[in-house]
């Protein structure tokens, strides 16, 4: 089978200062990410019926710890890898730096909001959970500090376009390189979904956490918030699809069957913005067509999902034919295992698997009747972002730290038993949550103060707090081994990111090349988005303030 390179401009290495910026983003994402898995180790024990959290400095109630964990781990975390990591993958696919003055801007923004946020969190003054829509309030500082949060992967996107638009002019005629392309698509997506959620903080939450609004519209905000709120899983997705993608069929010594097959499922990504509504089926003021429609634009979306189940298991399953595995499955069992990164995140794409499974479930509107606001969502949460993406983290870590730091890794063997470990807790610990989701067992409540406790709920309770203890104890040894590396890991010379290499080069001619043009699909992005959310925004109109908290038609 022949290869050729998708592209790999040779000798390019980034300037120190921009891989100084990349390396901050990065840690300072792995910090708040400790400080998140220590509150979810409580969070876990709580449903163990284990009373640890109150224990903790400055944590009054379980609801705080649950906010801090929450905005640290979906939010700030996630938004800090991505701005590194991704920075990394469009530099190195175009061969060229980025914007100094953007990529500076993204940081220092992120790490403004980012303690803005914290302060009001710490002190008590937003416990308003991961789902901060009204009518609970929060303190300014938390919308503010989220707002600059949001405001930071603008910066990115802009030092995205920057290079797209150099790198045009000096290839006139040339593809995008994939791995470019993948990045820029992930904050072009983002761009048109994080519009909601600015809209929400900027024009409501804030001003009315300030005073200058008198009240809000809890169901304006709530639609607004899930606006950002469900096309934000794909903003945590993008960037480990770049990798599985991009980076591990290397890793594993298969090669990327179709350039083209990728860019669509980017593109799909894209048009397919608007399904936040699913999460609204029980919400009166919306049209059960619409809610109908929603969700079948839900469906619609595992598409692209699937097409990255195909393309990434396929160029594993040439890596470990390459490696010598015969038969139906016995590929599978030859690639690298040995490698933590590789390990990480082929567990990472089990869970995923997994983890959108049980998505269909949840976006199907008889079956979201039964399991709505019930730990059944939890369990899905945690197999997606909870394994599927931070066990991707900890794997790109685990090649991304020696690179920035020019060090070899430190015990890829304790990497390796982390890697397991934090899987086989994943698994326990989503189990039970699904388990006593379809038993009734409810999300987001401090179990320890309900006033009900049913007995089938007691064994996945005990699960979700074992679970959630391996989990920990797994996190705080992928944290020790970050260090390691960091303060002992064996001095290396820089090497390369691990380019992947397609079956085919991308097509030059025919109607392939358009795909490279990203307006199309933003454009059709902003129609379709329109189009669904237009009316149901439109119907709050024109607004009537009161001095009772809510805002009338």
């Amino acid at each position: 089978m022949s290869t050729a390179v998708v592209s790999e401009p040779s000798g390019f290495a980034l300037p120190q200062g921009q891989l100084n910026v990349i390396r901050w983003n990065i840690y300072f994402g792995f910090a708040v990410l400790a400080i998140g898995v220590i509150m979810g180790l409580g969070q876990a024990l709580n449903y163990a019926q284990v009373d640890i959290i109150r224990h903790y400095p400055v944590v009054k109630s379980y609801y705080q710890g649950l906010t801090i964990h929450g905005v640290f781990n979906a939010l700030v975390l996630t938004t800090a890898f991505a701005n590194g990591f991704i920075a990394l993958t469009t530099a190195r696919g175009f061969g060229r730096k980025l914007n100094d003055a953007l990529l500076q801007a993204a940081l220092w923004t992120l790490l403004i909001g980012s303690l803005l946020a914290a302060y009001a969190m710490f002190a008590d003054k937003a416990s308003v959970l991961y789902t901060f829509y009204p009518p609970l309030e929060a303190h300014w500082t938390f919308y503010l500090g989220l707002a600059l949060v949001v405001v930071s992967t603008w910066f990115i996107s802009a030092a995205q376009l920057v290079a797209l638009r150099g790198w045009r002019r000096d290839h006139p005629g040339e593809r995008v390189p994939l791995l470019a392309f993948m990045s820029i698509a992930t904050y072009v997506m983002w761009d048109i979904a994080s519009v909601g959620l600015a809209v929400e903080v900027v024009v409501f939450l804030l001003p009315w956490s300030l005073g200058l609004l008198p009240g809000v519209d809890p169901m304006l905000d709530r639609t607004l918030f899930w606006f950002t709120g469900h096309p934000i899983v794909y903003f945590w997705l993008l960037p480990i699809y770049v990798s599985w993608y991009g980076l591990i069929p290397k890793q594993a010594g298969g090669v990327l069957f179709s350039d083209t097959l990728t860019r669509v499922a980017f593109i799909l990504f894209i048009l397919l913005i608007p399904v936040g509504f699913h999460h609204q089926f029980v919400d009166p003021g919306i049209s059960q067509g619409l809610k109908f429609t929603v969700a079948a634009m839900t469906f619609a979306i595992f598409f692209p999902s699937l097409m990255t189940a195909f393309s990434v298991m396929y160029a594993l399953e040439i890596g470990g034919r390459r490696r010598g595995g015969k038969g139906l499955i016995g590929w599978f069992f030859r690639i690298p295992w040995s490698d933590p990164s590789v390990a990480a995140q082929v567990l990472a794409m089990i869970a995923f698997l997994l983890g959108g499974i049980s998505g269909l479930m949840n976006g199907s509107y008889t079956m979201n009747m039964e399991i709505h606001n019930t730990a059944f969502v939890s369990g899905h949460f945690h197999l997606m972002i909870g394994c599927g993406v931070a066990l991707s983290y900890m794997g790109i870590a685990y090649w991304l730290i020696p690179y920035l730091e020019r060090r070899e890794l430190w015990s890829s063997r304790l990497a390796l038993f982390q890697a397991f470990l934090y899987f086989v807790g994943v698994m326990i610990f989503s189990h039970g949550l699904m388990a006593g989701g379809i038993a009734g067992m409810p999300r987001r409540t401090d179990m320890l103060q309900a006033s009900y406790d049913l007995p089938a709920w007691k064994i996945p309770e005990i699960m979700t707090g074992v679970g959630g203890s391996l989990m920990f104890v797994s996190a705080m040894l992928f944290f020790f081994i970050v260090v390691m590396t960091i303060v002992a890991g064996k001095k290396t010379s820089q090497r390369d990111l691990p380019f992947t290499a397609t079956v085919q080069a991308p097509p030059t001619i025919g109607w392939q090349p358009r795909l490279d043009r990203l307006n199309y699909w933003v454009l059709a992005s902003v129609v379709l988005v329109i189009a669904v959310y237009g009316p149901v925004i439109l119907g709050h109109f024109p607004l009537r303030l009161t001095t009772a908290g809510l805002l009338y038609p």
